[in-house]
């Protein structure tokens, strides 16, 4: 079965931090970001005006908000303590900022009672969460409407946001990752149009983003993207 979940709601808090050069990650070593020193960023967060302002060498740096949970999804069906940190094919650490109020995430249901968790407020991140981390704050309410789907069976994730249509894609190969991504919006395309997957690949060649979910939480993400009414039938 498929777990709907539909945002309904997200209000940001009024403050919010990034941090950049602490983790051990992939990307440290080779970006010399080891040879200075780990810096927190303190932000604070305007819900009226969606900005997000932080002070850096002496200026007020400003940037547009764009609120989302990074964590939405269940535990595996496999016994035992599992990490929160990577995302999987039932949700979990997806970080996507795609997911914004108004969206609807489908997810395949990997245990009886589904144990749905949110939480990882984000008041702006860019594809990729490059730093390991965008601006995490707290949240003033989420609203959210979740509903059972016993018709739909579904692999990996996948999101109807205002829009268009995403499916993802979760691998620790970021190719491999890519071909999941491919796989569900095919599997999509197939659903909404009635073709098959070579005729999806060839028409959705024309429409089709490919975008980078995020590449820090071990298992990377991408996502693939399909605008409302990018394709029409005459």
């Amino acid at each position: 079965m498929t777990l709907e979940i539909q945002l309904n709601e997200i209000q940001i808090g009024r403050y919010g931090f990034t941090a950049a050069g602490f983790y051990p990650n992939w990307q440290n070593k080779q970006l010399k970001l080891t040879e200075f020193p780990e810096i927190i960023l303190e932000w604070q967060l305007d819900p009226d005006s969606m900005k997000g302002t932080c002070v850096l060498k002496e200026k007020v740096f400003a940037v547009d908000l764009n609120p989302f949970l990074g964590v939405i999804g269940m535990p595996p069906e496999e016994t035992g303590i599992h990490s929160t940190f990577p995302p999987r094919y039932c949700g979990g650490n997806l970080d996507c900022k795609e997911l914004v109020a108004g969206s609807t995430l489908y997810l395949p249901i990997s245990v009886d009672g589904a144990y749905l968790a949110l939480g990882d407020g984000h008041a702006a991140q860019g594809d990729g969460e490059v730093s390991c981390q965008a601006i995490e704050c707290p949240m003033e309410l989420v609203d959210v409407t979740v509903k059972l789907n016993k018709e739909l069976k579904l692999k990996n994730p996948r999101a109807n946001k205002p829009s268009g249509w995403i499916t993802f894609g979760l691998h620790e190969e970021l190719n491999e990752a890519t071909v999941q991504a491919l796989d569900g919006m095919l599997d999509l395309i197939g659903e909404l149009y009635g073709l098959d997957r070579v005729q999806a690949i060839a028409i959705g060649s024309s429409v089709i983003d490919l975008r980078i979910t995020q590449i820090v939480n071990g298992v990377k993400g991408v996502h693939a993207c399909l605008p409302h009414n990018a394709i029409t039938i005459k």
